[in-house]
């Protein structure tokens, strides 16, 4: 059984299961939530559902997910994506995020010359800005926590 602090928030699991509901509705394999639920606990080496919540509902949540829209600040300029994986580090709340822009950024700031980014990683504090920090002291990611999109 893995470690409670490595598990994903139970956000996370229910929407993994019903992701895993929906690839074998679309095999012609119809499964109930509750089955689902039960398969993702089994597939993580707990005994049930029941035992993965207890385990995974014993810490703080994170107020992200895989899937979640978000908004936010990268290298100063406004951005709206999708987050495609998410990692806990460690019990001080700090988190590996991977996202999908809906719209490129350039982070040039040159006139004469652009370079565009549409996927980012990145170490976030619990707060949603990152460790790393531009030449001026900002942070180069700050997610906009209090709200989603």
């Amino acid at each position: 059984m893995p470690p409670a602090q490595s598990l994903p928030s139970l956000e996370a699991l229910k929407a993994q299961a019903r992701r895993l509901r929906s690839a074998l509705a679309e095999d012609g394999d119809f499964i109930k939530h509750g089955e689902a639920l039960e398969l993702v606990a089994r597939q993580l080496g707990y005994r049930d559902w029941n035992t993965l919540h207890a385990a995974a509902g014993n810490r703080p949540p994170v107020p992200l997910a895989v899937g979640q829209n978000v908004s936010g600040l990268y290298l100063g300029q406004p951005f709206k994506a999708r987050i495609l994986s998410l990692q806990t580090l460690a019990d001080d709340g700090y988190l590996r995020i991977s996202l999908d822009l809906d719209e490129a950024v350039d982070v040039v700031k040159f006139d004469s010359f652009s370079a565009y980014r549409k996927r980012i990683q990145a170490t976030i504090r619990p707060d949603g800005s990152t460790v790393t920090r531009t030449s001026d002291g900002e942070p180069h990611l700050r997610l906009n926590m209090r709200e989603t999109v």
